[in-house]
């Protein structure tokens, strides 16, 4: 379980919560704010306290260009970027009138050629920012960059969420929903002017799963503390979501079956090659999960060779699979959220114990933590012990309990259309932690709310991602896309993206160069070119399928 979380955590994955998405190099300063190179004393300064706030202290560090080394966080092991920069860490740490919170906000200043902009860089899971590679990162890019702890805790230690009685921390909890992102962009702000002389010209958030459902609050309930946000993989309906993503356990221990990685990554890679051909090529690629008719009663019977055991699929493996593609649903049958989009890894949430003795689950710690703390007020609750009916209960209770603190849904985008602001979000089609209809159902949601898809598009786009895992562009894998590039042409020039250009790797490891079609279009064979490459696909309306 460890080394898989480790794996997660690596690859961008969110614990999920995520994986901050970083600027690729063409995001580098090209047109706009000119660098200018400030002297900067880098000693504390005084600090004006955001609205409910006092500041307690503020410190300020310089660091000499050279390597950032990232301390080890459970479960990331230690990091290190190369090549930053000289840079001014300043630390502003919050507390809230009647709460004992302590909220850090950092602020990274460059001490030579900024590039006039401020870039926010968001959380993952349940740590609510960065703990230095992707402020690294931003600064190497010229920015200068901020995050905040938000007062509570790392990747997986959910500590801070009850109180002394076993209550939940109301205060805390309002502080990793969005009121500390909110008051790290006023800080950050201040911090940027102060140390200048002259405020950011333009100010982005970035960030991935967690850090995608901050980018989605601050455009719902601080509309005018970004020009660009870039919210990708987002955590939004998170107390549906989190709940949600507990279904593919509660199937396998209901059911009492079990399959291994082995026969869950059969199903999957039949899934694709049932359904690739959709799009009109196979390519390796599932442009369009939801349209897969695959029936994983095929397989059964179908025997595979998994570390050295033979194993033989079964009625029972191929049920539970189809319970888990097919998604939470009522005992009376009626569906209550998005299962695991097919294609994508289905060992993340329907996890298991090596197969050497008793094999039993291995929840994700994300959605396990939610409910046994957040809903059952007891940590040590056992999640294996939910039922059918009980997991509906549950459901129903997130939602009523915390819908309006952190459901991150308000389809309302009137005031962040009305401030001037642009928010780009990619998902991955084959996201194996966060569903990815959840982020396209948001989306119907605005565009009813807002006068259809067109009028929606002047500040708020949408790309899918065939084959692409959680938070799995910009983290080192080899898929990228330039979405912070994007935004910024977008924000500073007007030049909205019809679509964007992608590197993808496809079920084998191949890679692929896509255009991303902003949402509803699809990407579709034209019937010549390279199928590897992005011109010989183009984007057509889903009508069109």
């Amino acid at each position: 379980m460890r080394r898989r979380l480790l794996a997660v955590l690596a690859t961008g994955v969110p614990l999920i919560t995520a994986a901050v998405c970083l600027p690729a190099a063409s995001a580098q300063p090209q047109h706009g704010p000119a660098s200018v190179s400030p002297r900067l004393a880098c000693s504390p300064q005084s600090v004006k306290a955001p609205a409910g706030t006092t500041v307690e202290s503020v410190t300020a560090v310089r660091h000499e260009a050279g390597t950032v080394d990232v301390p080890e966080v459970w479960p990331l092991p230690s990091d290190h970027v190369d090549d930053v920069p000289a840079f001014c860490d300043v630390t502003v740490t919050l507390t809230h009138a009647g709460v004992d919170d302590h909220a850090k906000v950092r602020v990274w200043l460059p001490l030579q050629s900024w590039n006039g902009r401020l870039q926010t860089v968001g959380g993952s899971a349940y740590a609510a920012g960065d703990y230095g590679k992707g402020l690294a990162e931003a600064v190497k890019n010229g920015y200068a960059a901020a995050t905040t702890d938000a007062g509570v805790s790392t990747y997986l230690d959910t500590g801070w969420a009850l109180n002394g009685d076993g209550q939940v921390d109301t205060a805390l909890l309002e502080n990793f929903a969005g009121r500390s992102e909110h008051e790290a962009a006023v800080v950050a702000k201040e911090v940027v002017d102060r140390s200048y002389g002259r405020p950011a010209a333009y100010a982005y958030f970035n960030g991935c799963s967690t850090g995608g459902r901050q980018g989605y609050m601050e455009a719902q309930r601080y509309p005018d503390d970004y020009d660009g946000i870039l919210a990708n993989a987002p955590a939004v309906n998170w107390d549906e979501v989190e709940v949600a993503t507990l279904w593919p356990q509660v199937v396998m221990n209901q059911e009492k079956t079990y399959p291994t990685p082995c026969e869950l990554d059969a199903f999957t890679n039949a899934a694709v090659k049932a359904c690739d051909p959709l799009d009109g090529e196979k390519d390796g690629l599932v442009d369009a999960p939801e349209r897969c008719g695959f029936d994983p009663r095929s397989l059964i019977g179908t025997k595979l060779l998994c570390e050295g055991r033979e194993l033989t699929i079964t009625a029972a493996d191929a049920a539970v699979v189809h319970r888990i593609w097919d998604g939470p649903r009522t005992t009376s049958g009626k569906k209550m959220w998005s299962g695991v989009p097919v294609g994508a890894d289905l060992s993340g949430l329907a996890g298991t114990t090596p197969p050497d003795g008793n094999v039993k689950g291995a929840p994700f710690p994300v959605p396990a933590a939610w409910t046994a703390t957040w809903l059952r007020k007891q940590p040590p609750f056992d999640v294996s012990t939910i039922t059918y009916s009980r997991f509906t209960q549950l459901f129903k209770q997130s939602q009523a309990e915390y819908d309006r603190v952190i459901g991150t849904d308000d389809p309302d985008l009137s005031s962040f259309r009305d401030s001037g602001g642009k928010l780009l979000t990619w998902h991955g089609r084959a996201d194996q932690y966060i569903p990815t209809r959840g982020t396209v159902e948001y989306r119907k949601q605005v565009e009813r709310r807002m006068g259809g898809a067109e009028k929606v598009d002047h500040f708020y786009r949408l790309f899918l991602a065939p084959g692409t895992p959680h938070c799995g562009l910009n983290n080192g894998s080899g898929a990228t896309v330039d979405d912070l590039g994007a935004l910024r042409a977008w924000v500073e020039h007007g030049r909205a993206p019809r679509t964007l250009p992608a590197i993808l790797r496809n079920a084998s490891g191949e890679q692929l160069t896509r255009n991303l079609c902003g949402y509803p279009q699809v990407s579709r064979r034209d019937g010549h070119g390279d199928r590897t490459a992005a011109s010989g696909f183009r984007c057509v309306p889903p009508a069109h399928h």
